[in-house]
């Protein structure tokens, strides 16, 4: 692992991008998208339209020629190009599936396309801990800033010339292309709402708190103390226990468990290592310490974890052995 956290986190999450694509719209429409695993990206090419969630429909939000939003939560939403059409559920809107059911090169079309044009790519996070990073990201996070367009702006073109003109590799270039999206994204999400921002991700805007949050993932089996900490940011104990705790939403102690204890989530379910070596490698004097901070943090045995989320190359490979 690195210093640099949220390298750290999605590299743990795994994302991968489940499908990327485009949508052409022109006239009036409306698209419902039903509720969905992982998080979404999106960015407004050409035109605009209007966003509401299916639990909030009165809070709607428009986005236009260059504004990009995060959908994290994976709850059910509409776009549509009027304002009442995506605020009113009773107005009828065409199901995302059936959009998408006829692609051209990547791109659906409705009546006819050219009014509004939205890229976007769908991720979906491996482990059952996705929680660390979706679970302090709000509904919708629109990126709107003109700075925040012009970081995007590369990736996004380049994206669209992959969907439009197929050359070899081009699925794995546009995957790669939405990975440095999503990164992107969460940084400008990060800068504009460190103030304020309660979570790890917020944390890392912070230089004192972020840099003890870097100590921590540069060397998560060093058995580090709250004094120690705290000397390093250049803080007194207790301004340093306090802050951190405000600006993370835990201890420093217990963040460092949890870390931790996905560093162990990892390895258990992506080697053949076995519990007592991933115990000593994370700083365990004891194999039953580190099952008890494992069990109360992932509300499973370490032995239960790597039964349930073995990845398929590992069950394939413990399977022929048995053959």
């Amino acid at each position: 692992m690195s210093a640099d956290p949220l390298s750290d986190v999605l590299s743990l999450l795994k994302p991968r991008s489940y499908i990327s694509g485009g949508i052409s719209c022109g006239g009036d429409w409306a698209i419902h998208f039903p509720a969905y695993e992982g998080i979404k990206f999106n960015a407004v090419v050409s035109g605009g339209c209007w966003l509401a969630m299916d639990d909030d429909p009165s809070n709607v939000l428009h986005f236009g020629r260059g504004d990009c939003f995060l959908l994290p939560t994976g709850r059910p939403f509409r776009i549509a190009s009027d304002l009442r059409i995506a605020s009113d559920l009773a107005l009828p809107a065409t199901e995302s599936e059936v959009v998408f059911s006829h692609r051209v090169n990547g791109v659906a079309m409705v009546n006819g396309g050219g009014d509004f044009f939205l890229v976007g790519s769908r991720f979906v996070l491996s482990g059952s801990h996705a929680g660390i990073l979706l679970g302090m990201l709000p509904p919708v996070v629109p990126l709107r800033k003109e700075s925040d367009q012009a970081a995007l702006r590369w990736s996004l073109e380049r994206m669209m010339e992959e969907l439009r003109e197929k050359q070899p590799g081009s699925a794995l270039v546009a995957e790669h292309l939405a990975h440095m999206m999503l990164v992107q994204a969460l940084r400008l999400h990060l800068a504009e709402g460190s103030r304020g921002g309660v979570g790890w991700l917020f944390a890392l805007a912070d230089p004192q708190i972020g840099s003890a949050i870097q100590a921590m993932h540069a060397n998560a089996a060093h058995r580090w103390t709250l004094q120690e900490l705290a000397e390093r940011v250049g803080m007194s104990r207790s301004s340093f226990a306090l802050r951190f705790k405000e600006t993370v939403g835990a201890s420093p102690m217990d963040y460092l468990t949890r870390w931790r204890m996905l560093l162990a989530a990892d390895r258990l379910a992506q080697s053949d290592d076995s519990v007592s070596a991933i115990a000593l490698d994370l700083g365990y004097e004891s194999e039953s310490a580190f099952s008890t901070a494992f069990k109360r943090v992932m509300s499973a045995s370490p032995r239960q974890y790597s039964r349930l989320n073995a990845t398929p190359a590992r069950s394939s490979d413990t399977s022929s052995l048995s053959r």
